[in-house]
């Protein structure tokens, strides 16, 4: 066999091929999600972490696994982004609850400052059982991506590493150059950390729920508020990244429906999975024709309701990274 080569490395036959590496790219692609909490941000490390690799391919003598050296490129990676990048979190994280008036757009949240979602097919396993892939969808649930964030970035990695993909304090210390003590005291801050934080856990989607989204749909089609309103927890949260607005309760939730929010009449929503939990991208009526693209929608459901309802603005890349259409017929 050949060597091959690209961008002027030449690698020998033993080096990781191209092929060799994408094989971990929608491994690679969750964890850095779980560090730096936009899925644009995880494609672009991915990315730096396959040039990294591609480059350092000869240089690699196969002391660990290819994996395992993989982790560690695209762990130094995500240290190097975090390093220039502000923490990013939840508008609920970060004010008190709206209220469902127009004069609340008024805030919006800076550039880069907000959780965003991530389609599943991205990050969640191909062929796992289903408690693994229970727990890989509990991982990448935007309360728990906004909780990792308050973790300092080498303690984000080690509890991502040891609380999430199992790996041994040995094998974490190993790969960030350091001792087991010092993994293990780092675990503990963090799980103490996330403890006090708090987070809502959504189960699997059974008949029950997936009725439940269904009726979702159905009336927010309708645009039947009531309906809508029937379907939603007491505890239930609406936010609108990137606004700096969110509304808690039903109530509020319907006032904004009927009052400010009122050109969401007429909008279809086209069905995708974002964090583990049903999503759905909503199109508006366009003046022009059909419907234009809005926001993706990801619901959250607890206690047989929708305890959430995130809305992110539509960007000029957000619906192509779900494989959603640019535009639907009339």
């Amino acid at each position: 066999m050949a060597p091959c080569s690209i961008t002027g490395v030449t690698l020998s036959p033993e080096a990781p091929s191209a092929v060799g590496l994408d094989a971990h790219r929608r491994e690679l692609t969750a964890y850095c999600y779980r560090m730096l909490g936009s899925g644009f941000d995880a494609e672009d490390a991915v990315q730096e972490t396959m040039v990294r690799a591609w480059r350092a391919a000869d240089r690699f003598e196969g002391r660990s696994t290819l994996r395992t050296w993989l982790y560690g490129i695209a762990t130094n990676v995500c240290l190097d982004m975090l390093r220039s990048h502000r923490r990013r979190a939840t508008p609920m994280d970060l004010r008190p609850a709206s209220a469902p008036v127009e004069a609340s757009l008024v805030d919006v949240l800076p550039d880069g400052s907000w959780i965003s979602p991530i389609a599943d097919e991205r990050v969640l396993p191909v062929g796992a059982d289903p408690a693994e892939l229970v727990e890989a969808r509990e991982s990448v649930r935007l309360a728990f991506v906004a909780a990792l964030q308050l973790l300092a970035p080498r303690q984000r990695a080690v509890l991502i590493l040891c609380e999430v993909l199992r790996w041994r304090a040995s094998e974490v210390a190993q790969l960030l150059d350091t001792s087991v003590a010092a993994i293990n005291s780092a675990l503990q801050r963090a799980r103490a950390t996330l403890a006090g934080a708090g987070r809502h856990s959504s189960p699997p989607l059974d008949e029950d729920a997936r009725g439940l989204v269904s009726s979702y749909v159905d009336a927010f089609e309708r645009y039947d508020i009531p309906a809508l309103v029937q379907l939603l927890h007491q505890d239930a949260v609406q936010s609108m990244p990137p606004y700096a607005m969110w509304l808690t309760g039903p109530d509020d939730i319907s006032r904004w429906w009927l009052g400010p929010g009122c050109g969401c009449r007429g909008s279809r929503l086209v069905p995708t999975a974002a964090n583990g939990c049903p999503a759905f991208g909503q199109y508006r009526p366009d003046p022009d024709g059909g419907h234009a693209p809005w926001a993706l929608q990801v619901l959250e459901v607890q206690g047989g309701r929708i305890r959430a309802i995130h809305s992110f603005l539509e960007t000029t890349s957000l619906f192509p990274s779900f494989g959603l259409p640019a535009h639907l017929p009339a």
